[in-house]
């Protein structure tokens, strides 16, 4: 499979992964051959970037933290959910229990495999995603910290549910009232829920705290803000950065990462970010790159150890359709480096 911008997307090729709605109905089935109409629907609904078949890579396999299946019953859950806090009534706290103890399952089964943010988003899923994409690298950071599975647990509720205070029908109030911020509403949301550890609902609170004192809703500053809100902070900077258009063009991972580590000490726990660089996919698998060489390829093997350091396969045509194929390992090649990255 090979990862693609779906402007690069042409009918005739077939889908290497299934999209799913929000509530977890299935939009286009993995491997259907795509058409000029189906295109020009993904490109409406919001989707960005999608899995492709290609014969040259079908044997590349994207291991995932967390399994497809499991990500769709807990993004429906969670759409079940924020439904029924829109709609004032009682959160069901044994839906959340049940989404965290499934993520948190397989996250500590699969923890040595690296974060590939990947899932197709759409206008209808994107919050319900950015909430299991922020709850699971939040939980990979804790668990690289040496979290017990109880604190890991605390962590993963308040991940999961740290945008809830933007279920209200009103925007964050720009006249500076701090009670008014959605991670204010979040608190009062979650604070009086006695299933909820009160350090949960304190996520939803200091998400958008920094180190400096700069953050909202409370400016806030260092250890006044509780690590889990630090980890989380981590982690929702980081998928925001790749998905959230509000601050302007998406970035790819690369960037985003070399961005967060610029941030380390001063708006971000340096020691959370350094955790989460740990476990993060640099250059995803799946995605095509241009070596230092000018050979161009895609990304088919990851490091743990040095999630920079990709292997890449190269293709070419060695005359009569015939194909040339390598692999370079950049673990063991240190004087080549991936120059950019092609969408």
């Amino acid at each position: 499979m090979r990862y693609v911008d779906i402007e690069n997307v042409e009918s005739g090729q077939y889908l290497g992964r299934t999209i799913f709605s929000s509530n977890g109905a299935v939009l286009l089935s993995e491997g259907v051959q795509l058409t000029v109409y189906m295109i020009n629907t993904l490109r409406r609904i919001g989707a960005t970037m999608i899995f492709i078949k290609d014969a040259q890579f079908d044997d590349v396999e994207i291991p995932e933290l967390v399994s497809e299946e499991t990500k769709r019953v807990v993004i429906q859950r969670m759409c079940e959910t924020f439904e029924s806090i829109r709609s004032g009534k009682e959160i069901n706290s044994r839906t959340i229990f049940q989404s965290v103890d499934s993520l948190l399952e397989e996250i500590m089964k699969n923890k040595d495999v690296l974060v590939q943010l990947s899932d197709i988003r759409s206008k209808d899923n994107e919050m319900y995603v950015h909430a299991v994409n922020v709850c699971m690298m939040s939980t990979l950071i804790g668990i690289n910290m040496g979290l017990p599975v109880s604190q890991l647990r605390e962590l993963a509720i308040g991940a999961l549910l740290h945008d809830v205070g933007k279920l209200e029908l009103t925007a964050d109030d720009v006249s500076g009232d701090p009670r008014r911020h959605h991670a204010w509403r979040g608190f009062d949301v979650l604070k009086n829920k006695r299933e909820l550890s009160l350090l949960s609902a304190h996520v939803a609170f200091q998400h958008h705290e920094t180190m400096d004192g700069e953050g909202q809703p409370r400016r806030l500053a260092k250890e006044e803000i509780h690590l889990y809100a630090r980890i989380v902070a981590v982690a929702n900077t980081y998928d925001n950065l790749l998905f959230d258009l509000s601050q302007g063009r998406r970035m790819l991972p690369h960037e985003a990462c070399e961005y967060m580590m610029a941030l380390a000490g001063t708006k971000l726990d340096r020691e959370a970010v350094i955790q989460f660089l740990r476990s993060v996919s640099v250059y995803p698998t799946g995605t095509s790159v241009r070596l230092s060489t000018k050979e161009t390829g895609v990304v088919v093997g990851q490091h743990r150890g040095l999630p920079g350091r990709p292997v890449v396969r190269i293709v070419k045509n060695s005359g009569d359709r015939e194909l040339a194929v390598k692999e370079i390992d950049l673990a063991k090649h240190t004087t080549l480096f991936i120059e950019n990255v092609l969408m």
